[in-house]
């Protein structure tokens, strides 16, 4: 069954998990930062720490948030806590801005590494919004989208992006808030 694209005059797509299937490169970068820190921070303590469950505390803790939202969360439900930094920390420096910066050095290298593709249905639907001249919006709290789309060859598809970039600059809350769709339709003049 195909539905009709007539009565909606813009379409607004997540893209992590909707338009790019990036769940499996995030969470692998996700797991290697808290490994690596909870190994350094183990052994300067002298004890055990459990590595990160790259699904459940992933899916609970960090899927979807702003990377530093993410290791916030993470920390907090460890009982760790860590100075919040500043954005420009080094990666890796022991601050929630230091780990967040760490976590996005290593999505970046898994990314170049690796790569990423796009959806099959996401783009066959790219291509029926083309075909009706209905444009599309791709919205994330990542910083990375842009680079993703890229790399997913769909970038260009669309209208405008919405990213953690703006999403920073914007002072923008992450989700399950709908900031980033309410700004992807102004944007384009839409109310939602």
């Amino acid at each position: 069954m195909t539905t009709s694209l007539h009565p909606y005059s813009l379409i607004v797509f997540d893209t992590d998990g909707v338009l790019t299937d990036t769940a499996v490169v995030h969470a692998a970068a996700w797991k290697e930062l808290f490994d690596e820190y909870l190994a350094r921070r183990g052994e300067r303590e002298g004890r055990h720490h459990e590595p990160f469950d790259a699904v459940g505390e992933y899916l609970a803790l960090v899927d979807g948030k702003p990377r530093y939202d993410g290791v916030r969360s993470f920390l907090a439900a460890r009982g760790i806590e860590l100075p919040g930094g500043a954005p420009d920390d080094e990666p890796g420096t022991e601050t929630v801005c230091g780990l967040g910066n760490a976590k996005d050095a290593h999505f970046q290298e898994r990314l170049a590494r690796d790569g990423v593709d796009a959806f099959p249905d996401a783009v066959r639907l790219l291509d029926r919004l083309d075909a009706a001249e209905r444009p599309a919006v791709a919205v994330s709290a990542s910083r990375n989208a842009r680079d993703v789309l890229g790399v997913a060859g769909v970038r260009e598809r669309f209208a405008a992006i919405v990213d953690g970039v703006e999403s920073d600059r914007l002072g923008l809350a992450g989700k399950p808030d709908p900031a980033l769709f309410l700004v992807a339709a102004d944007r384009m003049g839409v109310d939602p």
